[in-house]
């Protein structure tokens, strides 16, 4: 059952051979890579009006000379992550920059913090989809969260499908929505100039502003710095281009920068000249589409693109986040399941904890973006500054050729980077505090992860002086509760490997099951020795254990292998075993803890 619900939803598994087939090209790419930064155009505009709104709506003056501080850090990171592309074909991003050029603890931090943040990116995209979904239909916001957590369940499902066909899908979205900001940019644009707009509804750029101050200029700015999320996402999945991975890597980067420059700076632009104010349960976006086409069909063709993409651009973290998380398991910093490929190719494991963490982490917040995007901000540019930083040693360390140039563009990413960074910590330091503790615990338990691997290749590695004590024989512990097949199997297996050392052992509740069962096997199996043990407390592990122990003790002293062999019947049908006590799973769990003992299963298969 379970098999063919996989197959279904994932579809049939790929030969290694065919990973290949699974690379994608620059159109595919901006789609699944970029669909997070361009998507950040729904809420970056409308953060930055949520800070200044708490002066007066006189304020919004203010939101062009930000935006223009903004589309500065954009040129500065997209020319920054151009030359990293180049430099690191093989992606890894801020991880593998920082851990080769600043260390091992500030490459922990920058991959502590992205891993971080592709949750976030889940969490955040999806429940600023659904805010958009609820602005056009205002009865499902009270089924906020079930929604998003529905909306992750078909991502997560989707992308286990494989990396081309979960971009094949998300492709048409993407452009969609592209397409689509730009008819509302463009027809308000047009509406402007042609005078249908007043141009009282907003105030004159350079009009003083009471109460207006540097700090929560600043603030401002952070908020709408957020807008920049996920412009990293390109230079940590270069592997998935297909080749030249880094040429199209790049290239792809720069459409993708060029594509946010634009719809930034015309919803920013709009939303100051409608005079636009953010409302609790109405996006930014909603209002200026209502404002440039009234509430008809193509007000409900924006809303729907910007809800799916906000929606589908938590792709960009199922597409980063596994390949991340496959080079911090290979530096064996988290768990090695990570870097195993799934039916379909792609890293599954990485998909499926992205998945079930981000679900976590909305039901935890309740889907309210605003109380998360602080977080997700200031965890990209912590990685931001590092990665930036990372660069700047390597030009100084190595001096190649047109090293001042390259000097000077990562300089000035890393400087700018740091400042948004400091500015969040400044600024929204109540909302953003838990960095400064979840980042240490998570490079603790990178330390605790890569501990436990090095002690375990120190104990199996043949190089260790590790005396081996020769065995001289076997003696078999078989326990049984009654005259079966299934003991009878077990028995010859049991003769086979050492037919004079078996020991039978049978744990009863009660004496007279004691004394019929001891009668039976007399006749049965007289040849066999069995042992029987009563339990006055009805448990089978507790006096099966301690004569294990005993017998371990006297065996080691003549340097004999205790093995205790465990009947089990395996029923024909899954659903069959919740009918059945399960005692072989308990006494073989609790016996892979005992040092000295092997422990061995002899399945016996019903056929009905």
């Amino acid at each position: 059952m379970f098999y063919y619900l996989k197959r279904y939803l994932i579809g049939r598994p790929l030969k290694s051979t065919e990973l290949g087939e699974q690379k994608l090209n620059k159109t595919k790419a901006l789609a699944i890579l970029s669909s997070d930064a361009l998507s950040s155009v729904a809420y970056g505009p409308e953060q930055i009006l949520i800070v200044l709104f708490t002066v007066s709506a006189a304020a919004f003056w203010y939101s062009i000379p930000i935006a223009v501080g903004v589309l500065i850090l954009l040129l500065a990171l997209i020319a920054s992550y151009r030359q990293i592309i180049f430099s690191y074909p093989h992606g890894g991003g801020a991880y593998v920059v920082s851990k080769e050029n600043l260390g091992q603890y500030p490459g922990l931090i920058a991959g502590g913090s992205l891993l971080v943040d592709y949750i976030l990116t889940v969490a955040v995209s999806v429940s600023a989809g659904t805010d958009a979904l609820t602005s056009a239909f205002p009865s499902l916001h009270a089924h906020t969260v079930p929604i998003a957590i529905a909306f992750v369940i078909f991502i997560t499902i989707l992308n286990l499908r494989g990396v081309t066909e979960s971009a094949s899908i998300l492709a048409y979205p993407v452009y969609l929505f592209v397409v689509a900001l730009f008819i509302l940019i463009g027809a308000g644009l047009y509406n402007i100039a042609s005078g249908h707009v007043p141009t009282n509804l907003h105030a004159p750029i350079g009009a003083p502003v009471a109460g207006i101050s540097l700090f929560l200029l600043l603030k401002a700015f952070a908020s709408g710095s957020s807008a920049l999320t996920g412009v990293e996402a390109i230079s940590n999945a270069i592997p998935n281009f297909k080749k030249p991975a880094p040429n199209n890597a790049a290239k792809t980067l720069v459409a993708m920068g060029s594509l946010l420059a634009l719809l930034f700076s015309g919803i920013v632009f709009l939303a100051f000249y409608y005079g636009i104010a953010p409302r609790a349960e109405v996006t930014v976006v909603s209002q200026i589409a209502e404002h440039t086409f009234g509430r008809n069909l193509m007000y409900f063709f924006i809303q729907g693109t910007t809800s799916l993409i906000l929606i589908l651009a938590a792709n960009t973290g199922y597409s980063a986040f596994p390949l991340l998380a496959v080079n911090l398991a290979k530096d064996k910093f988290i768990p090695r399941m990570f870097m195993i490929r799934g039916d379909r190719l792609g890293y599954s494991n990485g998909i499926m904890m992205l998945g079930l963490l981000s679900i976590i982490l909305i039901i935890a917040f309740e889907g309210q973006t605003e109380h998360l995007i602080p977080l997700y901000a200031i965890g990209v540019f912590i990685p931001f500054t590092l990665s930036q930083t990372g660069m700047v040693v390597k030009w100084i360390r190595e001096k190649p050729k047109g090293w001042v140039s390259k000097l000077i563009i990562n300089t000035t990413g890393a400087l700018i980077s740091f400042i948004v960074s400091m500015m969040f910590f400044l600024t929204k330091f109540p909302q953003v505090w838990s960095v400064l503790i979840f980042l240490p615990l998570i490079i603790f338990l990178f330390h605790r992860i890569r501990k436990h691997y090095e002690a375990v290749g120190d104990q199996l590695g043949l190089a260790t002086s590790e005396s081996v004590v020769k065995i001289e024989g076997n003696v078999i512990i078989l326990p049984v509760a009654g005259i079966t097949h299934v003991v009878e199997r077990s028995l010859n297996y049991a003769n086979s490997l050492s037919p004079h050392q078996v020991i039978a052992v049978y744990v009863s509740f009660e004496k007279e099951d004691e004394t019929a069962f001891v009668e039976k096997w007399s006749k049965w199996h007289p040849e066999v020795r069995l042992v029987s043990l009563h339990s006055h407390y009805r448990s089978i592990i507790q006096p099966l254990s301690k004569f294990i122990d005993t017998v371990q003790r006297k065996a080691s002293e003549s340097n004999y292998q205790v093995t205790v062999i465990i009947p089990q019947f395996i029923p024909k049908k899954g659903w069959h075993n919740i009918l059945h006590n399960q005692s072989s799973f308990l006494i073989r769990a609790y016996l892979l803890h005992r040092k000295n003992v092997i422990v061995t299963t002899v399945p016996y298969h019903l056929k009905k």
